[in-house]
């Protein structure tokens, strides 16, 4: 697979068009700090790190609307891909929706948001969008 981060972020999407409520994706050290990020800003419900194996598993509950059953997560899209990697300053982080949205970056001190990134003051490239 040349881009790990694509399929956890499909897997995802796809989970939600269908109407799941769990959806397994194998894990990374990436990919579980980006589902913790996803998890404190409130985009999915739950998740369980499971060491199953040589690799292990991420099961993650999806959040929906209790009445409307409308997704939390409207739309999660790769920025930086294996092709072209987009990189951003401290001053140049960009803004999802006015921030309704959050972006998730690789920095040097972590996995973080586009809001966390400012008030560090540290640029990093950009992983993906989610809103």
């Amino acid at each position: 697979m040349t881009d790990p981060i694509a399929d956890y972020l499909t897997r995802i999407r796809n989970a939600i068009m269908a109407g799941h409520r769990v959806v397994d994706i194998p894990a990374s050290n990436i990919k579980r700090e980006i589902t913790k990020v996803l998890y404190e800003k409130g985009y999915i419900l739950n998740y369980k790190f499971e060491d199953i194996g040589y690799q292990g598993n991420i099961k993650i509950a999806l959040k929906y609307h209790p009445v409307t059953k409308a997704p939390a997560i409207k739309k999660i899209e790769r920025v930086s891909k294996p092709g072209l990697r987009k990189y951003v300053s401290a001053d140049s982080l960009p803004r999802v929706l006015n921030g309704l949205g959050i972006a998730i970056l690789s920095t040097n001190k972590g996995i973080m948001t586009d809001k966390e990134a400012r008030q560090e003051n540290v640029g990093g490239e950009v992983l993906c969008y989610v809103y």
